[in-house]
């Protein structure tokens, strides 16, 4: 029987994900447009603050969140086990939850949202979790597989389209349109782009999924072997995650700084998740220590208020940045777009601590929790 305390480690994790995240997204806001530079032949950055972004950032903690989500979805299965509930009306439900929290996070918040791809892949990791071990291993390499050789193509076909003038002006004015609309535009104008948008918006959601279903049944399989147990095993497991992730998953990602962008989309979405593999065992080590145990425990908080800290982050990075609010992009330099992170971070750990004082949970948890069981009450 599994044990239903909370598993700590895993709260921090998601709190340094959800941080994580914030790393990666604060420049879109201080930058807006910028995203597309990876199409249009940029270089990592000539900062340090860019540099380790590019490396030890971008793409890490989406990985990160992934696995997270998997392991999120394989205590959800043992917990409607033990109640006697029916699995998929369960999980599918919670994730038409988690889809329409997405869709109002999308259209009123932020272009970037991750929620609605993560629902539609537990949708489908949701049939899979029942089959045999040896079936979902292979569920797992077979997507792994196809999400590495969209990858390699993809990669392959922009070394050649970054040679075409055309191209080359073609995104620079999209860029530069996008900046517009949150540099100048209103707040209605913003939500009339993304909807307007919407197709060409969410194809990264789209274009990841084969990448998530086989970071969800990672992060199951990680739970059913043991690995955040407090026993041998699970210390045998979180070092090989931290000798493989950050033995192999580093110098891959250093790639990241070579000029001319060439590595932008494999760092971010085939070498990341190396090192987002890496980070689980490093943050299981320091906590094994006792090091940093303040910083552990900020996290831990912001773990357990995640879903509302992730909503709640990027709301206060649209008030402070783009036009209908404070009106602080572009931030010239990276240093700002540094102190930025750092002041937004600090925020969430204050807010996450009232949360959990007056709450004792997110207020986006306690609706979801609310909301997912309801129907399954009696």
């Amino acid at each position: 029987m599994e044990k239903q305390s909370r598993i700590r480690l895993l709260d921090v994790l998601r709190g340094f994900a959800i941080i994580g995240t914030l790393g990666t997204n604060i420049w879109l806001f201080t930058h807006p447009g910028d995203s597309l530079s990876m199409f249009i032949g940029g270089d990592s950055g000539n900062s340090i603050f860019e540099n380790l972004q590019s490396v030890f950032i971008n793409g890490k903690f989406l990985g990160l969140l992934t696995i997270l989500f998997g392991i999120g979805l394989e205590l959800k299965y043992r917990k409607t086990l033990r109640n006697q509930l029916p699995w998929l009306p369960v999980y599918i439900w919670t994730m038409a939850i988690l889809f329409m929290d997405g869709l109002l996070h999308y259209l009123f918040v932020f272009d970037y949202d991750i929620l609605m791809s993560y629902a539609i892949t537990g949708v489908i990791v949701a049939f899979i979790i029942r089959c045999r071990e040896k079936v979902m291993a292979r569920w797992m390499r077979v997507t792994a597989a196809i999400h590495m050789i969209g990858v390699l193509l993809v990669t392959l076909s922009m070394i050649f389209v970054l040679q075409d003038p055309e191209f080359l002006t073609m995104m620079g004015h999209l860029a530069a349109g996008t900046a517009d609309i949150y540099m100048n535009g209103t707040y209605l104008e913003q939500i009339q782009y993304r909807i307007i948008g919407f197709g060409s918006l969410r194809m990264e959601a789209i274009a990841i999924l084969f990448m998530n279903i086989s970071l969800y049944l990672f992060g199951v399989r990680l739970m059913r072997a043991g690995a955040f147990a407090s026993d041998e095993n699970g210390q045998r497991i979180r070092r090989k995650l931290l000798y493989w992730g950050v033995g192999v998953g580093l110098p891959l990602n250093l790639l990241a700084l070579v000029p001319g962008g060439y590595f932008e989309i494999p760092v971010r979405y085939l070498f990341a998740p190396v090192l987002s593999v890496g980070y689980i065992g490093v943050i299981a080590w320091l906590m094994e220590a006792g090091a940093l145990r303040w910083f552990v425990k900020r996290f831990e908080v912001i773990g357990q208020t995640a879903l509302s800290c992730y909503v709640l982050q990027n709301i206060v990075a649209s008030i402070l940045f783009y036009s209908w609010g404070f009106r602080l992009d572009p931030i010239t330099g990276a240093f700002g777009t540094f102190i930025a992170f750092v002041g937004i971070t600090i925020l969430m750990m204050f807010i996450s601590e009232l949360f959990m004082k007056f709450l004792g949970t997110g207020p986006l948890e306690w609706v979801w929790r609310w909301l997912s069981f309801r129907p399954f009450k009696k």
